[in-house]
């Protein structure tokens, strides 16, 4: 009964939290789930994909990838690109998850940026197990993401105007992310960077094949000038 009650504890001090992340969560997900089935897929592949990817961004590229011939390695350095980002989060939180028992291993699995977000900077109450506290938060976006996805991929079909461009989500998505990004850099030179690499490998491997290219000279660039833009605080 006490471990009962600590995780219930955990579960009402975290939801107030997450609640921001519900609501977007469940439109993104919905989007998701929608695009999956206007694409042709059953509603149980977002569901499964949801469940067992969860990886936000990736989940809306990969409805492509499932729709292109089989290319794996192509499939992997994109996976890897998109979500590379989670390497700096995991090093981040490693003293965070210490001592948190087998929860470590769901808690390295369900992080998105949302909850790396929140369990990262927010000040757990006193008397809350701060384990079963993060593996709330964990948990309660992933099942937002989950349940959006779900109902997205089951009334797709039965929406009734033109979803026509309903991918165009996920460039939306890159483009807000981007200009906060933009808005909370001091100086401009990593995003610029990302423009003019995009630009260039555009122009030189066109629409189709440009993604992999220019991640991979965004990374070389990044490397190569990253002492001269250290020096001008161009980087956090």
């Amino acid at each position: 009964m006490k471990k009962k009650k600590v995780i219930i504890d955990a579960f009402k001090a975290a939801f107030p939290h997450t609640i921001p992340i519900l609501a977007g969560f469940s439109f993104l997900g919905f989007s998701f789930g929608v695009l999956m089935n206007v694409s042709g897929f059953s509603f149980w592949y977002p569901l499964v994909m949801s469940i067992v990817v969860f990886g936000g961004s990736i989940e809306f590229v990969a409805v492509s990838m499932l729709l292109s011939p089989f290319a794996p390695i192509q499939t992997l350095i994109m996976s890897l690109m998109i979500q590379a980002r989670h390497l700096f989060y995991g090093l981040s939180m490693l003293d965070k998850y210490k001592n948190v028992g087998i929860k470590k291993y769901y808690l390295i699995f369900g992080m998105c940026d949302e909850t790396f977000s929140i369990n990262c900077s927010v000040d757990i109450p006193e008397g809350i197990d701060k384990g079963w506290f993060m593996t709330a938060v964990t948990l309660l976006d992933h099942i937002y993401w989950i349940n959006g996805s779900l109902i997205g991929g089951l009334v797709g079909s039965l929406i009734p105007f033109d979803t026509t461009g309903l991918d165009f989500v996920m460039t939306a998505m890159f483009v807000v992310i981007f200009l906060e990004q933009w808005m909370k850099e001091k100086k401009h030179y990593t995003s610029l960077i990302g423009l003019f690499a995009s630009i260039i490998c555009l122009l030189l491997f066109g629409s189709d094949s440009f993604m992999i290219p220019t991640m991979l000279f965004i990374l070389f660039l990044l490397t190569a000038l990253r002492k001269p833009i250290e020096k001008g605080g161009g980087l956090e």
